[in-house]
């Protein structure tokens, strides 16, 4: 069983700094909802594992990702993943393309993928496959923009500590007159350092993701059933 899924979505960041953000893959990775790189095995293949979780009971796979193009002056990803799982009585594979692209003084995040399953995961997915493939992309670029806005703060503190804190020398000293002359001349000056000597704040791409909650899903599922049912009454 096939699914392909073509989508396009805003992101509040310069096409730069996520185009910077695509090209890491373990950190790509960990934006997927119960997907988790374990190995790396060179600049274009590594090994992963992804655990869904669908009510009591749970599917992990097993698996490899291969990194097949890495354009820069598109700004395009393509990598291909497959897995199995535990019993080898299920298997999926996915063939994904992606890519930024300015919008503005903002990017948009553009993607096309193929996810195929096969065996038990395919019987017991059935029609829903295409709205669960749907809402897990949808969780990923939920995950993706977060990471992205947080590598921007980090960014954001690291420039804030560079900035100079003190005149250079060939810039005029103002006089000072009365009480401001006998306060310090770098008085003005404590409350930025202090700042600046904050530690940025960091970001985990270690952290574990949580699996991807199958009753939350259905909801999303049915909501959106429910959204396109009634606007079709009310058309």
């Amino acid at each position: 069983m096939k699914v392909v899924l073509e989508k396009v979505f805003p992101l509040g960041a310069s096409a730069d700094s996520a185009w910077q953000l695509l090209q890491d893959i373990e950190s790509v990775a960990g934006c997927m909802p119960g997907a988790k790189i374990t190995e790396r095995v060179d600049a274009t293949h590594y090994k992963g594992t992804i655990t869904v979780r669908l009510g009591p009971a749970t599917m992990a796979f097993k698996g490899v990702i291969e990194v097949l193009a890495l354009d820069s002056g598109q700004r395009s990803l393509h990598l291909v993943g497959k897995g199995e799982d535990a019993t080898g009585t299920s298997a999926a594979s996915m063939d994904l393309h992606a890519a930024i692209q300015t919008a503005g003084d903002a990017c948009e995040l553009t993607g096309k993928s193929e996810v195929t399953m096969s065996g038990k995961a395919a019987a017991l997915g059935g029609r829903l496959m295409g709205p669960v493939a749907d809402q897990m992309l949808k969780q990923f670029v939920a995950n993706f923009a977060k990471r992205l806005g947080e590598l921007q703060a980090q960014q954001a503190q690291q420039d804030l500590q560079t900035q100079p804190t003190q005149q250079t020398d060939d810039a005029p000293e103002p006089q000072q007159t009365g009480q401001q002359a006998r306060q310090p001349v770098d008085a003005p000056l404590r409350s930025a350092s202090a700042a600046a000597q904050q530690p940025p704040s960091t970001v985990n791409n270690d952290a574990p993701q949580s699996e991807l909650n199958g009753f939350a899903l259905a909801w999303a599922i049915l909501r959106d059933w429910l959204r396109g049912l009634f606007s079709h009454k009310t058309a």
